[in-house]
């Protein structure tokens, strides 16, 4: 069984996001020793079918489903210690003594830190949640979205949540800006406490 300090669930935008700024994390002092890894429910996301113009610094044109290849390839390139889970779904997450079991059709990991990262569609088939799931309050009511209860992106010690799942607009933009606040939330919450946040600079 993989132990993780952090996993996320979902290779969407928001997903992909929180690991790219986990990973450029990992380097830090408080972060040497985290395990850091991502299922990719790529499948699923809506970046599938979808096409970019309104996205900064995004190519006119750019299609989701590239985003989503060239994504993976970046986190690989850049933090290759951030451990990309693929061809597995997620079936339970399940509290435990130390964190979360997280049990896939093809195994079983342990995390202390669960980030779902997940489109807002139904049915949500992921057992073990069901209690936080309440219709979606920024969709249109008439699609019959769901969201999972959180405040500030967090659900309960431990498990956050970001993306449409979370209760945002489907908008690449704000889904991305999600899962890097989640990213540098747990920064901080590894920082003791005090405010981080990673800047890449020349």
């Amino acid at each position: 069984m993989a132990n993780f300090n952090v996993l996320i669930i979902g290779g969407g935008v928001a997903g992909m996001q929180c690991a790219l700024v986990l990973g450029s994390g990992l380097s830090k002092p408080y972060a040497l020793e985290k395990k850091v890894g991502i299922i990719l429910h790529q499948r699923n996301s809506h970046l599938q079918n979808a096409l970019f113009n309104n996205v900064l610094g995004v190519k006119p044109k750019t299609l989701g489903n590239d985003i989503l290849s060239d994504g993976k390839e970046q986190l690989k390139t850049l933090y290759p210690q951030v451990s990309q889970i693929e061809d597995e779904k997620v079936c339970v997450v399940e509290k435990s003594k130390n964190g979360f079991i997280i049990t896939t059709n093809k195994r079983c990991y342990t995390s202390s830190i669960v980030i779902l990262a997940l489109n807002y569609s139904k049915p949500f088939l992921i057992e073990g949640l069901d209690t936080y799931i309440i219709p979606h309050q920024n969709a249109n009511p008439k699609k019959d979205r769901i969201q999972l209860k959180n405040k500030n992106f967090l659900i309960e010690e431990g498990l956050y949540v970001c993306g449409t799942i979370a209760g945002l607009r489907s908008q690449f933009a704000i889904a991305a800006g999600s899962g890097a606040s989640v990213g540098t939330d747990i920064l901080t919450l590894w920082n003791d406490g005090i405010p981080t946040k990673i800047h890449d600079k020349a």
